[in-house]
């Protein structure tokens, strides 16, 4: 029998949400979205003029045609450079906001019928002390590096786009920006060179079009460059941006410049296939009946076919994963589960169209999600507890076991301003954990609502059979009121025969994030009954208030540092029907050096109520009642401009009676632009009345880069409380522009063997791609 959805949320929260989607659209009705009165450079250009900046500070910029090909090499050797003006007169967004760049950019934009090109050059007034540290693709250490990033509004709508980033050494890096907000799944394919000059340094892209979405027949779009000068901490951009917007700077679309003059080509077949190929050896050693050396070999692929320029749909057939990294081991001293990231391909690209009130779509979100600056106002104390209605790593697992997916499909894009993305996957059965075969599907529809505010509905259903099928509702919504603030808010239902208890969850939150003030209040509630079938939820049946301010002033007398930052915070946590869980009251102060270091301290007190016994670490089990603890905490962040950087952390406080001692650091050694070290160590110590025990972590990856598209990474983690050790080893070579050669090996053992440490199992995979493209 197919489950009935009950009511919504209760009547108080949709008299609530109604009231304050009032007042947001008629803040939209008297233009609430205003650019900031900042003094930025103007140049007075004629009609013909390749860059024009007015007096409120926005700039227009024009395309240029090639006439004839360039060579993407880096040098910018060629005519065009000498016959077509540059944009110049970048903006700082730090140190001081609306300054004048104190190293001076020029840039060009050009296209043919198949690419578009960016070419720059970078002055340096001291090309000794450029950082450029790191060559991998898609490096999050990137924004750590001086490079050149652009984004382009393809469809002009002032909240979405295509961005790509290079530094000196090749490095890649490519994202989208959805409703301003970032994603770096996505992966196009595009090239980069860059060589030195005598005072700097000269970089070209090439990016297809094919390569990315745009608004049919268009002639304009919106773009942004952003030049980084590490040593200096200096961030400068072709159009402002509000330096509350921080490292999320780029992806604030609205603020792009605008750019005329294009002439995009006309819609091909845009059908890419990728079949693979893959041969592996298995081992285990703890299975019924254990096994060694097993050959398996295997065969797939994926397609991908543009329906329209906006529109694409996704196919895959016997999906595999072997190449993906193991995930990061945690430490976990809390009752509650933890949440792993999303690292398989095929899942990665588009999730954040399926992520639902600022959280899920795979990576589940995190702290300060659907933030509408870069800067979070603080983390909550408990972590992030909104539901997460769709969580993408759901599909392909079956009771702790690997299931098997047998094919699936899925279709992205815009349609005006509706964005959709559906997706329908089928596994297969696992017959060890009695596991059937399972569908799963969901729909995720938004529609754009003012200049950068939207509505949106989301589906979800997992289908194993009639008496187990699960399925999920909800709507949610973002308002911008300004470019600081904004409210957001959702309401969601479940249905499963069978299950008890309230099924519905809602939140409403209230986020204003500027650079010198900010504040969040939040409350949530999650019903005793409420679970999404295709989702994740760190804790269920409970209610929550939350509220935070923070003052961030940026002492202009002192040269060493760039800003403090105050903050408390309070959170109440009860059960759905009642009677408190959780409470926590916070304060935290930190500096941001001007050297890129930042130094933290916070002092918290916390209440929680135990229902039933949890084991804390190995020997340590904590009985139900009520505990009462504070802790102390301090970290330092070293600049990661620095060859040497990472953090450390010392806490210690009072933990459930006992004490809690914890020692972590975060490290990484960049001993060259090919060799990348990144230790990670975590000693924690609990001691008192139920026992003392400990719960460590020990890990680090090697990372050699041998190109841009060739690398070698090496994991290995120990995990005191799991008693395990696991290796894991990939080499990639992208030797084609999309096809790629994956060699993994991964082993995990056991330290309480006597042959320590045992194999329990391991496995070695030589995965082949290629693609093809009409």
């Amino acid at each position: 029998m197919t489950p009935r959805l009950g009511n919504f949320p209760p009547l108080a929260f949709l008299r609530s949400f109604a009231m304050a989607l009032a007042m947001v659209l008629a803040s939209v009705r008297l233009g609430a979205q205003t650019r900031n009165n900042l003094t930025v450079p103007r140049d007075h250009g004629g009609p013909d003029a390749v860059m024009v900046r007015d007096a409120a500070g926005h700039v227009t910029v024009r395309a240029t045609p090639l006439t004839t090909a360039i060579r993407v090499d880096g040098t910018l050797n060629e005519e065009i450079y000498q016959t077509v003006a540059p944009y110049t007169d970048f903006v700082q967004q730090e140190p001081v906001e609306g300054a004048p760049a104190t190293e001076k950019t020029e840039a060009w934009v050009f296209f043919d019928d198949e690419n578009i090109y960016v070419a720059a050059r970078m002055y340096e007034s001291d090309p000794s002390r450029r950082v450029a540290s790191d060559m991998r693709r898609d490096a999050l250490n990137m924004y750590n590096n001086d490079h050149l990033a652009v984004m382009f509004d393809t469809f002009n709508d002032h909240r979405n786009g295509f961005g790509f980033a290079a530094n000196r050494l090749g490095a890649m890096f490519d994202f989208t920006a959805t409703n301003e907000n970032p994603s770096s799944n996505w992966n196009g394919l595009w090239d980069v060179k860059a060589q030195d000059f005598d005072g700097g340094w000269s970089i070209e892209f090439r990016i297809p079009f094919r390569s990315i979405r745009f608004k049919e027949g268009s002639n304009t779009w919106g773009v942004n460059i952003r030049r980084m000068v590490r040593w200096k901490n200096e961030v400068s951009f072709l159009s402002i941006v509000p330096r509350s917007w921080g490292r999320r700077a780029l992806n604030k679309v609205s603020n792009a410049a605008t750019m005329t003059g294009l002439q995009v080509p006309a819609r091909g077949l845009n059908l890419d296939l990728k079949p693979y190929t893959l041969g592996s050896l298995l081992t285990n050693t703890v299975a019924t009946p254990a096994f060694t050396n097993r050959r398996n070999a295997n065969l797939g692929g994926d397609a991908k076919w543009g329906l329209t320029q906006n529109l694409v749909a996704d196919f895959t057939v016997n999906t595999d994963f072997a190449q993906v990294e193991d995930d990061e081991a945690q430490v976990n001293l809390t009752r509650f589960s933890l949440l792993f990231p999303e690292k398989r391909d095929f899942f990665l690209e588009g999730q954040e169209a399926f992520s639902f009130a600022g959280v899920g779509g795979g990576n589940g979100g995190g702290p300060g999600s659907g933030s509408v600056s870069g800067q979070n106002t603080g983390l909550p104390t408990f972590g992030n507890l909104s539901p997460v209605v769709f969580y993408s790593r759901r599909i392909g697992l079956a009771n702790g076991e690997v299931a098997p997916i047998i094919g699936g499909a899925r279709v992205l894009g815009r349609v005006g301003a509706w964005q959709i993305g559906a997706l329908d996957m089928q596994t297969d059965r696992v017959s060890s954990v009695s596991a059937p075969s399972t569908n799963y599907s969901v729909l995720r529809i938004n529609r754009d609502v003012g200049r950068r505010s939207r509505i949106g509905l989301i589906a979800t259903g997992r289908n194993a059979s009639s008496d187990t099928m699960n399925t999920a509702v909800g709507v949610d919504a973002l308002f911008n009121v300004s470019s600081d603030v904004a409210i957001v808010a959702y309401g969601a239902r479940s249905a499963q025969a069978g299950r008890s208890g309230d099924q519905g969850s809602y939140r409403g939150r209230l986020e204003w994030n500027g650079d010198r003030y900010g504040a969040n209040i939040e409350h949530l509630y999650v019903g005793d009954g409420f679970g999404p079938g295709v989702g994740f939820m760190r804790r269920a049946g409970f209610r929550r208030s939350y509220a935070l301010a923070r003052f961030s002033p940026r002492p202009a007398s002192i040269p060493l540092v760039r800003r403090f930052s105050w903050q408390g915070s309070a959170d109440y946590i009860e059960g759905s029907r009642g009677g408190l869980q959780s409470e926590a009251f916070q304060s935290a102060f930190a500096t941001e050096f001007t050297n890129g270091d930042f130094v933290n301290a916070e002092v918290t007190n916390s209440f929680e109520q135990l229902s039933a016994p949890f084991v804390v670490a190995r020997g340590v089990t904590v009985p139900t009642g009520g505990y009462r603890f504070t802790n102390v905490k301090a970290s330092y962040v070293f600049g990661t401009q620095r060859p040497l950087n990472g953090m450390l952390v010392l806490a210690r406080g009072s933990f459930y009676g006992g004490t809690l001692t914890e020692t972590t650091w975060r490290g990484r050694v960049e001993a060259s632009p090919h060799v990348l070290i990144e230790p990670a160590i975590s000693f924690n110590r609990v001691s008192g009345p139920y026992g003392n025990g400990k719960s460590d972590l020990v890990s680090s990856r090697v990372t050699y880069t041998v190109t841009p598209r060739m690398y070698l990474a090496a994991l290995v983690q120990y995990q005191s409380r799991s008693t395990s050790m696991a290796t894991n080893m990939r080499f990639r070579w992208e030797y084609q522009p999309g096809s790629e050669l994956f060699v993994v090996y991964s082993d995990g053992r056991t330290t309480l063997a006597p042959h320590y440490p045992e194999l329990e199992n391991r496995s070695i995979v030589v995965k082949f791609t290629k693609l093809f493209r009409w």
